[in-house]
């Protein structure tokens, strides 16, 4: 008996043997289980909070959130979406995240994942499940706050080039180096087309004019454009500390002196007054407010944001150059189609800022599941 336990012991296991769908169990759990944690960086990332401390707790009434009351997808359903201490609501999001994430986990074991080798795919599945987490990270924060954090893109590009290097099943290959190369040339495309995308967005359409009645008055705040008919936050103008707000004052009147007939610059760090010859420049720290009578404003404004360039920099370290080509070219028609049938419905306006990289993000997502068949069915 005691040679059979030593003999069984000592037999390597087929992992073979493992039903298939025991894997499918475990990725939809463990994907439920990082959706839990990516509801964390969703919410404390923007924020410039720590995701390690304090533990998960209420942000209500800041109650401190047991084990057994953080169990995924359960205590939400259980809690009927509601705080155990205080009954403060609690958003569906957070039900959302982390069913999405248990769907994109168990779809990389079905797409990836391989019965008669499951080691080997088991590698391949779990890169692209943490991947995908990437996206669903990147997608919520920036539907919400219109940034991706530097820790998803910036994070994202090392990661998928080292990974990369490591398995390079990855990019179809199976020399390291390739892996690695490949992971670079990804990174290097998506973010280099995304950048000059920016750039000439930048110069074609950098700049929106304001016609105004004559003599219209606008005021300026710490923190906001006030126009005749709306209010812009400076955080929707100013994205570069090059960024210049322009108008020709018929008056000026700031807190401690007034002007007549004046351009005014004013950017993130200065504000130019120009009269004739003399231009007087000011910290606009130093202006809590001032009030102007114009017939036109100039603001400037962004293609995209820097964010974008660097998401679709990680994107491609993952994915590689097509699949970065493709991703751009589908997220471009996605959000165009999104864009303008919410201005069709009117739900919004032509001049409103839009997130790019969820639909950057789904694109991957098309690329990663469906994308290589459908080149290959077109080639």
């Amino acid at each position: 008996m005691t040679v059979n336990l030593i003999v069984l012991a000592a037999t390597p296991l087929d992992w073979s043997l493992i039903p298939f769908h025991f894997w499918s169990l475990w990725f939809f759990v463990f994907g439920a289980m990082v959706g839990s944690f990516l509801n964390v960086c969703i919410h404390r990332m923007p924020r410039g909070l720590s995701i390690v401390t304090p533990p998960s707790h209420c942000p209500h009434c800041n109650y401190s959130i047991p084990f057994y009351l953080n169990i995924p997808l359960v205590t939400w359903l259980w809690l009927n979406g509601k705080c155990r201490n205080c009954g403060a609501p609690i958003s569906v999001r957070y039900f959302v995240v982390e069913l999405l994430t248990g769907v994109a986990f168990l779809g990389c074991w079905l797409e990836f994942g391989d019965q008669a080798h499951p080691l080997a795919s088991l590698s391949i599945a779990v890169i692209y499940a943490i991947f995908l987490a990437g996206l669903i990270a990147a997608t919520f924060i920036d539907f919400e706050h219109f940034i991706i954090p530097d820790e998803i893109t910036l994070g994202g590009i090392v990661a998928g080039i080292l990974i990369s290097g490591v398995v390079p099943q990855l990019h179809d290959s199976t020399s390291h180096g390739t892996g690695f190369l490949r992971a670079m040339m990804g990174a290097a495309v998506g973010a280099g087309i995304v950048y000059f995308v920016l750039r000439l967005g930048k110069l074609l359409f950098g700049r929106q004019r304001f016609p105004l009645p004559p003599g219209s008055k606008v005021v300026f705040t710490e923190t906001a454009l006030h126009l005749p008919d709306k209010e812009i936050p400076f955080d929707d103008i100013f994205y570069r500390k090059s960024d210049v707000i322009v108008l020709r004052a018929e008056t000026l009147e700031l807190v401690d002196r007034c002007y007549r007939d004046v351009t005014v610059r004013l950017s993130p760090v200065r504000l130019e007054i120009c009269g004739g010859t003399k231009i007087d420049e000011v910290n606009p720290n130093d202006v809590p407010t001032m009030e102007c009578r114009t017939a036109e404003i100039v603001v400037p404004r962004e293609a995209m944001g820097l964010g974008d360039v660097k998401f679709m920099g990680a994107i491609g370290a993952f994915v590689g150059w097509p699949g970065t080509v493709f991703s751009l070219l589908i997220s471009s028609l996605l959000g165009s189609i999104i864009g303008l049938s919410l201005i069709a419905l009117r739900r919004r306006e032509w001049s409103a800022r839009m997130p790019y990289g969820p639909y950057i993000a789904l694109a991957a997502v098309i690329w990663l599941f469906i994308g290589k068949k459908l080149l290959e069915g077109l080639l």
